[in-house]
Formats: C-alpha cells, sequence, structure tokens
C-alpha cells in the first residue's frame, strides 16, 4: 500500500441531516482518524434508514481503508444501521462489537443497546459506531491497539 490509508465517515441522523442540531460524533470521529495517520475523505451526514445503505455503498466504491458510521445502532424504528450495513459485510468481527458493549456498559447501562456490526467488505473495515460522543470515544478505545493490524491483514500484509 501505498500513501496513507483512507476512511469514509458515515453519521446517521435524521435531524442532524436536516440540520435540526449540529452531528457531534462526526468531528471526533474524523480527528482520532488524523491522529491515527487515516485520511478522512469527509463525512456524510445522512438521514436514517435507506439512505445510510445507499451511502455505504457509495463510499465503499472508492476502496476505503475504513468506514466507520455513527449512529442508528439502538431500538428506535428508524434505528437501522445494522440491518443497512450486513448487505456489505462479506466477514463479521463479533468480538470487536462485544468489546466496544463492554467498555461502554461500564460507565451507561444501556450501552447493552447498541446493536452495531464490525467486519469488513472486501478489503475494507466496515464498524457501526454509537450515536453518541461517549459511545463513539468508547469504540475507538476498543480500535486504537486493532485497526493497524486489521488494515495490515486486508491489504495481505502479516503484521504482528
Amino acid at each position: 500500500m501505498t500513501g496513507p490509508r483512507t476512511a469514509a465517515v458515515i453519521i446517521a441522523s435524521t435531524r442532524a441531516a436536516a440540520g435540526v442540531y449540529q452531528d457531534e460524533c462526526g468531528p471526533i470521529i474524523h480527528r482520532w482518524l488524523l491522529d491515527n495517520g487515516f485520511e478522512p475523505r469527509g463525512t456524510l451526514v445522512v438521514p436514517d434508514g435507506d439512505p445510510v445503505g445507499q451511502a455505504i455503498g457509495g463510499v465503499l466504491k472508492d476502496s476505503p481503508s475504513v468506514v466507520i458510521t455513527s449512529g442508528g445502532t439502538g431500538l428506535s424504528p428508524d434505528d437501522v444501521t445494522p440491518e443497512q450495513t450486513e448487505p456489505y459485510l462479506q466477514r463479521y468481527l463479533p468480538g470487536i462489537m462485544e468489546s466496544v458493549r463492554r467498555l461502554g456498559i461500564e460507565k451507561v447501562p444501556t450501552a447493552a443497546l447498541s446493536r452495531g456490526h464490525a467486519g469488513t467488505a472486501g478489503s475494507t473495515f466496515v464498524i457501526n459506531l454509537p450515536g453518541s460522543p461517549g459511545g463513539v470515544r468508547d469504540g475507538l478505545a476498543v480500535l486504537k491497539p486493532l485497526l493497524g493490524h486489521i488494515c495490515a491483514q486486508l491489504e495481505g500484509k502479516n503484521e504482528h
């Protein structure tokens, strides 16, 4: 691989997409990616539902190293980010999401309700993080020691 690894960020929020409030999670993810050697290719803020799947499909066409979504992982009727993600995943990494939930539960018991997925779509790692700043920070904390190794393996490198 030449150059920095690239990343796409998708925020699933009907209210933020409509301009009702300013998304706080996208900037946290963007900064974290930069701090960890990734080149973020912008942040898409889309309404919950089908637009999430369309956004995922769109960004995957560019084969980024990583796609991080935030929002739409709970139990509200329009929280369907996991369902919109599933058609793109070929391999699941459930241990990552178990770790994200476990870390979150230590602070907020409702973190157990997050239904996000982590897995691979071709050579891209995809993860659904919660839609709260705290949930995003927990997810990024779990990813910090793993993401370089995940990307190296998806690139065909045997990094230990």
